[in-house]
């Protein structure tokens, strides 16, 4: 899960490492409301690559924390989220989505089960303020929500991950994939989770925001890491074929045509008791009218977002939602929407691209194989 579109210029947020980012050299822009690095003096190609050969580290703290309190509070989020959050074992963390009475995605979120009748939720950063009232304001008696506004949020991403915790905190190099562990790093009490957005392996971690700076000059001075801005977090994510909310999924996207119903259990599915569940269940059974789908431009030209996917006579088939180049798959790469029955992987398109077609193709995804540890 990564966060949504650029913000604007006035009244932006900072996050508690933002002298640092600037110490760094990072370019800064408006991003959700914040002012955030999108690349640092390497640049966006030289982050990305590293990344995958490394490891790169991202400041993530615009991203929103909250804890769930309380008995019963996996059964109360199920009533928000289509996810198996009762089945979810102790310390351990899992994807799924907000979802809304017409079938559309509020956000997507991770949710960890920190044990003791406690939920951990990390939010994107323009929906935070939408989704916690949300979720708050669904809470039966007895449960409370409780926002992390003074902690920080760092991403360490790449195959060099796990040789740096391992040295810091062998407690979290151990851990598998989407495993979370209470860790102390530079003497901070550290939440970090085997996960990211970048399709490597690697750990985001939570700290508290006095020792955020604290914890990230302690992880910047180990071998062969490398601060890394927006830029490379979302070509990385985009070569590892996930979504970025407000351009692939949104209010009006229905989780059956996002491609993302692997969210959604064979349980939950039939329990049907979670907000959204019968427009999205209905688009199950009958099938998306469209469907997300990777698609390989030709050529070298990448084609953003917004362009149009066309035929040969000029209709417009569906739409590029992210695109870019690739620069550990060598090409442009995209990922959008078109008519279900133009969504089979090797189907022929064109993009419109500065108003003239070029040629394009329906592919899987990821465009680069995920790293995860398993």
């Amino acid at each position: 899960m990564t966060d949504e579109k650029t913000g604007t210029e006035e009244a932006l947020k900072t996050t508690p490492l933002d002298a640092l980012n600037r110490e760094l050299g990072g370019k800064m822009v408006p991003f959700a409301g914040y002012s955030m690095p999108v690349q640092y003096p390497a640049g966006v190609l030289t982050e990305h690559l590293h990344c995958r050969q490394h490891a790169a580290l991202f400041d993530v703290s615009h991203m929103g924390q909250a804890s769930i309190h309380g008995p019963g509070g996996a059964a109360a989020l199920e009533r928000l989220v289509p996810g198996d959050m009762q089945g979810l074992p102790a310390m351990r963390q899992k994807y799924t989505l907000l979802t809304m009475e017409h079938g559309g995605i509020m956000d997507d979120l991770m949710v960890a089960n920190l044990g003791d009748d406690h939920l951990f939720l990390v939010v994107n950063a323009s929906r935070k303020d939408i989704d916690l009232p949300h979720i708050a304001a669904n809470l039966p008696a007895g449960l409370r929500l409780e926002r992390h506004d003074d902690r920080a949020l760092l991403a360490l991403q790449g195959p060099a991950a796990v040789t740096i915790m391992a040295a810091l905190a062998p407690e979290a190099a151990a851990l598998p994939f989407m495993g979370v562990a209470r860790i102390t790093l530079a003497g901070a009490a550290c939440l970090a989770s085997r996960s990211g957005y970048t399709g490597e392996d690697g750990f985001e971690i939570s700290i508290p925001a006095e020792k955020a700076e604290e914890v990230a000059r302690l992880l910047l001075a180990q071998p062969g890491v490398m601060p890394a801005g927006l830029g490379a977090r979302d070509s990385l994510r985009l070569e590892a074929g996930l979504c970025l909310y407000g351009n692939d999924i949104d209010e009006t996207t229905n989780p059956v045509e996002a491609a993302l119903m692997w969210t959604i259990p064979k349980r939950r599915r039939a329990e049907a008791n979670f907000i959204g569940a019968t427009p999205i269940l209905a688009a199950l059974a009958a099938g998306p009218a469209r469907k997300r789908v990777g698609i390989l431009p030709e050529g070298r030209a990448p084609a953003r977002g917004h362009t149009p996917i066309v035929d040969d006579s000029g209709t417009t088939l569906g739409e590029i939602t992210s695109g870019g180049f690739g620069p550990t798959l060598g090409g442009p790469c995209a990922m959008g929407y078109v008519r279900t029955d133009l969504a089979a992987n090797g189907t022929a398109l064109s993009l419109m691209v500065r108003g003239k077609p070029l040629p394009a193709r329906v592919t899987a995804t990821p465009f680069v194989p995920h790293r995860y540890v398993r």
